[in-house]
């Protein structure tokens, strides 16, 4: 197709905005049927409009475009975005999260040892934003979800590599704080099936389908070890 410079550069501008992620240059010029040096003459161009102080950044990477926010103004980013982002997540998500990343890999029902209420849904919150992600079935009877924590995970938190977490007294402080300036109503009925109707009647959650959740409570050495303590009590 024949275009001008000028829709050259507002095609691939909007491609890049719609996208949101990085596009190989190769796919830009076979799917627009253009030549390579057009599509790098065009990015040329908007780097320039996209220079000095804009608030925006036209990136190059192994191949690939993508648009990105200034550098020059990370911190500043960070400082009005994380709190709202964090807020977002309700209080027993974010405990949950806070579980899962300081124990990784970690199953359900060792979740639900430290945390004492049942946490599918908590877990499935987290993975529709894919803060946790399924990274494997633990070695044992009934082989259950194993769940850690994902790269978005630590973009979200500013966190450069699981090694830099807070320490757990921070993170309770941080957990505190949320739980004091999040306005909802009382989310742990979220967890309790005496308020929904009882747990015969509740539907496993998109990431538990298959899996024979009674068989793995029954032999999940964490079931076992809170029945000991409560026998020693």
């Amino acid at each position: 197709m024949e275009m001008d410079i000028d829709k050259i550069d507002n095609i691939l501008e909007s491609l890049l905005f719609v996208s949101g992620d990085a596009l190989k240059v190769s796919d830009i010029c076979e799917l627009l049927e253009l030549q390579k040096s057009e599509v790098n003459a065009a990015v040329k161009r908007l780097q320039k409009r996209y220079g000095g102080h804009c608030g925006i950044k036209l990136i190059t990477f192994d191949g690939k475009l993508q648009l990105a926010s200034n550098p020059d103004y990370a911190d500043i980013i960070a400082r009005v975005l994380n709190p709202i982002m964090e807020k977002a997540l309700s209080t027993p998500a974010m405990e949950t999260l806070s579980i899962i990343a300081y124990r990784q890999p970690v199953t359900r029902l060792d979740i639900e040892h430290i945390r004492g209420v049942n946490s599918d849904y908590a877990i499935q919150a987290l993975l529709k934003n894919n803060l946790v992600e399924i990274v494997g079935r633990k070695d044992a009877i009934g082989k259950p979800l194993l769940f850690g924590t994902t790269e978005n995970f630590l973009k979200r938190f500013a966190i450069e590599n699981i090694d830099d977490l807070p320490g757990r007294a921070e993170l309770l402080e941080k957990i505190r704080e949320i739980e004091e300036t999040t306005e909802a109503p009382d989310e742990q009925t979220l967890y309790n099936y005496d308020h929904i109707g009882g747990e015969e009647n509740a539907d496993n959650p998109d990431f538990l389908q298959g899996e024979d959740v009674m068989m793995i409570e029954a032999d999940d050495p964490m079931s076992e070890a809170a029945a000991t303590d409560e026998n020693a009590e």
